[in-house]
């Protein structure tokens, strides 16, 4: 077997995951050890009420994790995709800096609130979250270091350090217990075990280059970490918190016990995903070819959070007494075991979500963390709803962590299963024939001569009309101005492309459109019936039949348009999106002009210049395939670009 076929390299990915995750899972095991050492500890010589308040705490840090995970993960991504130390080393200084300036923020503001955040959750004393802060403060920069170590493919460097932090939260917790200082003690202990791993976790770095590193996508990575960690965060921290807020003490410092085992799974599925990660980041779609690194990783997780959750049923009550003391004894049909079990049931379903969601992210902006976002809100509603006992609290997480798996797996399980076949009619016999490479500004140039005549820009056809008309694409200025102009009607629609889409003159002959689709909206969609094929609309619009105003003026326009093609008008230019030269195209612009023009005559598309932008990643835009996570990218995209104004930018521009 060649060993650069993709195949090869798929295997050797899939190989690699296994040895990265047998790394991390070994010390994710010595690590999630340690830290059930030290609950036990801390749980016996604290008992319940102190345990309660001290993992209250502690719970608190893991939320503030979703910054320091954020930090993590797009370091990681972006290193990854680096090929040289010294871009990998850049990235890194840029990350290190922006963490430290979050990490001092957070922990003001922890300091600020300190009072409101102790009263909240029922805590003995305001110094606690004080304490904390320190910690927090080393804790956001640790998020990039490791990041760096991730992204380097460091597995066993990532793993001593987890292992560090875990043994001085266990050494210092019991010193400082020791010594009399109780709760403060352990949450110092924290602190420390935090600034401890961060100055361990110290690269080695190729000295700084002079210029500026970009970074593609870098405020969407960001934004989809952020979005992705606040939910993973939520979602596994939130019940802790309510629970501590609803419950007495005594119940409240229970279920941080019970929770452990969910800590437990979700720390091994996390060895799964950081290995998987970085790995995916790192190669190209072909590598990528029938999502093998998924499977495995989604396999590793199944086998490993199923056997601990049937090992957590089978187990006996007394077990856990002896380990956490009899305090800890709950009496009845809906005892430790029943609690355990249904816990890393619910942590079991999650995490296969976070496979899903993490894998997507690692090549892609997924918009898959809004749904996991949503669902953690539709948690914190649900518990305040119902918590009339600990079961019913696990039992609400458990049904929606069943939604999410659902509602983030379908969708790409069916996209992987189609592999996009529905796009295609028929097979292409052949790829568009490239006549040369054009400039984006100049495919808006073109764009904007064809819908110049729209209402929308009535108020600037007399002032700009020579800008639109007879374009000087080696002006920047001008260019600036047209792209604002266009903007002002279709900002949403270009917006939704690909970033780093290329764009090219095509020739198109009629054999070729068996290979476009009309735009998959509006009326387009009423005639189509679901077969977009430019050839079968042709074909149902010459015996349609309108039956309300809105069809009559569909094909009135298509007549207007017919008539001006046989007095010879200028047809323009249509624009066309794909994948590649030889997949099927969509039209983005000119479907009425395409349509009338195949209407009137064959040898009308000879008058046409077809102008095609080409995406691998094409297939993420609504326009191009339309299902729910497009979809979800779109909703996404709104909302990130809701305050844009294209008229205020075209009026500074003149």
């Amino acid at each position: 077997m060649n060993v650069n076929s993709p195949i090869s390299k798929s295997n050797a990915l899939q190989a690699r995951v296994l040895s990265g995750t047998f790394v991390l899972l070994s010390a994710s095991g010595l690590a999630t050890a340690i830290n059930f050492a030290y609950n036990i500890a801390v749980a016996r010589f604290l008992g319940p009420t102190a345990f309660g308040h001290a993992t209250a705490v502690y719970t608190l840090l893991i939320l503030i994790s979703a910054v320091t995970l954020s930090f993590q993960i797009v370091s990681a991504k972006v290193v990854a995709q680096q090929t040289l130390l010294e871009g990998k080393s850049a990235v890194y200084r840029g990350f290190h800096r922006s963490a430290w300036a979050c990490g001092i923020i957070v922990a003001l503001l922890l300091v600020l609130f300190q009072k409101s955040i102790a009263d909240y959750l029922n805590l003995p004393s305001a110094s606690l979250v004080v304490l904390l802060a320190i910690g927090v403060a080393f804790y956001v920069p640790l998020g990039s270091r490791r990041g760096y170590i991730q992204g380097a493919y460091g597995f066993r460097l990532l793993a001593t350090n987890l292992v560090l932090e875990g043994l001085v939260r266990l050494g210092g917790s019991l010193l400082l217990i020791m010594l009399g200082f109780d709760v403060p003690g352990v949450v110092a202990a924290n602190a420390a075990a935090i600034a401890v791993a961060y100055l361990a976790a110290a690269p080695k770095l190729a000295p700084a280059v002079p210029h500026a590193l970009h970074i593609p996508n870098a405020f969407r990575e960001a934004l989809q970490a952020i979005v992705f960690f606040a939910g993973q965060v939520l979602i596994n921290n939130c019940d802790i918190v309510l629970v501590k807020h609803f419950f007495p003490s005594t119940e409240a410092g229970l279920y941080a016990a019970v929770a452990l085992v969910g800590r437990v799974i979700f720390a091994f599925s996390s060895a799964v995903v950081n290995t998987m990660f970085p790995l995916v980041a790192g190669t190209r779609d072909e590598e990528r070819k029938g999502h093998r690194v998924l499977l495995t990783s989604v396999l590793l997780v199944l086998g490993i959070g199923s056997s601990l959750a049937l090992g957590l049923r089978l187990a006996p009550a007394g077990i856990w007494t002896a380990f956490f003391g009899s305090h800890f004894a709950i009496v009845g049909k809906y005892g430790l075991p029943y609690l355990l079990a249904l816990y890393a049931a619910t942590t079991v379903v999650y995490s296969l979500s976070v496979v899903v969601i993490a894998y997507e992210m690692s090549y892609k902006i997924a918009n898959t963390g809004w749904v996991q976002l949503a669902v953690s809100g539709a948690v914190i509603a649900g518990i305040y709803r119902f918590h009339s006992s600990l079961q019913q609290v696990i039992w609400i997480q458990l049904v929606l962590m069943a939604v999410l798996l659902i509602v983030v797996a379908v969708p790409f399980v069916l996209n992987a299963l189609t592999g996009g076949k529905h796009l295609q009619t028929t097979a292409p016999a052949h790829a568009l024939r490239v006549i040369r490479r054009v400039s984006e500004d100049e495919v808006i140039a073109e764009f904007l001569k064809t819908d110049f005549s729209n209402s929308a820009f009535e108020g600037y056809r007399e002032g700009l009309r020579e800008l639109v008309l007879a374009p000087h694409l080696d002006d920047a200025g001008e260019n600036a101005k047209r792209r604002a102009l266009l903007f002002i009607r279709h900002f949403r629609l270009w917006k939704e492309l690909p970033e780093g889409t290329e764009w090219f003159e095509v020739e198109v002959r009629a054999a070729d459109l068996a290979q476009i689709r009309v735009f998959p909206r509006a009326q387009w969609r009423k005639l189509a019936r679901g077969n977009f094929s430019i050839a079968s609309v042709v074909e149902r619009l010459r015996t349609f039949r309108c039956h309300d105003v809105a069809e009559e003026a569909f094909l009135s326009k298509i007549a207007a348009l017919r008539d001006g093609f046989r007095q010879d008008a200028d047809p323009g230019a249509v624009l066309l999106i794909g994948t590649n030269e030889s997949e099927p195209f969509t039209v983005l612009d000119g479907n009425h002009r395409l349509v009338a023009a195949i209407l009137t005559s064959p040898e009308t598309l000879l008058r046409f210049r077809f102008l095609c932008g080409l995406s691998p990643r094409m297939t993420e835009c609504c326009w191009y395939r339309t299902n729910v996570a497009t979809l979800l990218r779109y909703g996404t995209n709104l909302l990130t670009h809701v305050a844009h104004d294209p008229e205020t930018e075209l009026a500074r521009l003149l």
